[in-house]
């Protein structure tokens, strides 16, 4: 009987441990993944293009800075509201996206949160889609970093929001049809663009909406997948073996930003969040190895942490990694 109990204990453990090397670089599609992999491959790979055109996003800043100069000069408006419309129709193709990876990321919730394996069993095996959820999380930080840093976005924004408003209160009649984007679209864009990291916004409301949708599936499902997606790019991290298996000197980098995204997700679904005591990811380490790499690297990911998780503030946080953030 007893060695009956060690066997099944040794495999409990085996199915959750949290050692192994996740192939971020390499990992394709089994037979069984293909179909939800392809389906989801349409809009991961538009990635590249919407982050690289974000990266040279140049605002109105000069026009509009003309135009509220001299409010009365009707030619200095125009050129301003010329300016800024095309930038806005950019910001509603990034917020158009935005929408279009809910489905996804419910997509591959729905298969690497299902009954039947371990988190660990699911990531080992589920390879390929496993990659597909960590290049969202990366996308997603990378996103909300360069969005962070460009102040003109927001400038460019709720100057044409103004100019809309102002516009409708002198025409009534003004055919929305022929605007960058409708009053009512602007509105939603406006709750978008507000959040500081609003990219990263969607991806906790829509992980938090899966856990209460999907009634079948008990919470733990996702916060276990969280807690070991983090866990285990922790250790990739940690384990100089792990790493000189790396081929890419990015994939560092994608490691700690999926680490982030993970803690952050689980921090706002999990009941006590990521960083009570009674979590289960190791929290201070996850730190530390963030501030073990270059500042300049991490100081998004670090603000990440500080400002956009849900229970950071909470009175059962440990004081001592509130000192950590500097908080």
């Amino acid at each position: 009987m007893g060695n009956l109990l060690k066997i099944l204990a040794g495999k409990e453990e085996d199915a959750n441990r949290t050692d192994f090397f996740l192939d971020f670089e390499n990992a394709t599609p089994t037979e069984e993944e293909q179909a939800v992999w392809d389906e989801v491959k349409t809009q991961i790979d538009k990635f590249p293009e919407i982050l690289d055109d974000l990266r040279n996003y140049q605002g109105a800043g000069d026009e509009i800075r003309e135009a509220i100069s001299n409010p009365r000069n009707e030619e200095l408006q125009e050129i301003a509201w010329r300016a800024v419309c095309p930038l806005v129709t950019k910001l509603k193709t990034y917020y158009d996206y935005s929408c279009k990876l809910e489905h996804v990321v419910e997509q591959l919730l729905s298969v690497l949160c299902s009954d039947g394996m371990s988190p660990t069993q699911h990531l080992e095996t589920q390879q390929a889609l496993a990659k597909q959820f960590a290049e969202i999380l990366h996308y997603t930080l990378t996103f909300d970093d360069l969005k962070m840093t460009n102040p003109a976005i927001q400038n460019d924004f709720s100057y044409y929001r103004r100019t809309l408003n102002r516009k409708k209160m002198v025409n009534q009649d003004d055919d929305e049809s022929e605007l960058a984007v409708s009053n009512e679209m602007a509105n939603r864009m406006s709750l978008f663009y507000a959040q500081a990291n609003p990219m990263l916004n969607t991806l906790s409301t829509v992980t938090a909406r899966f856990v209460v949708e999907s009634k079948s599936l008990p919470v733990e499902n996702t916060t276990d997948l969280l807690h070991t997606m983090a866990t285990v790019c922790k250790v990739m991290i940690d384990n100089r073996d792990y790493q000189s298996r790396f081929q890419n000197d990015d994939t560092l980098l994608f490691c700690l930003r999926v680490m982030v995204g993970s803690i952050i997700l689980f921090d706002h679904v999990h009941p006590v969040g990521a960083f009570d005591k009674r979590a289960p990811i190791d929290i201070r380490g996850c730190i530390k190895v963030l501030k073990d790499q270059p500042a300049t690297k991490v100081e998004g990911l670090l603000n990440a942490l500080r400002y956009t998780t849900k229970h950071l503030n909470d009175p059962t946080t440990p004081e001592r990694i509130k000192t950590m953030l500097e908080c």
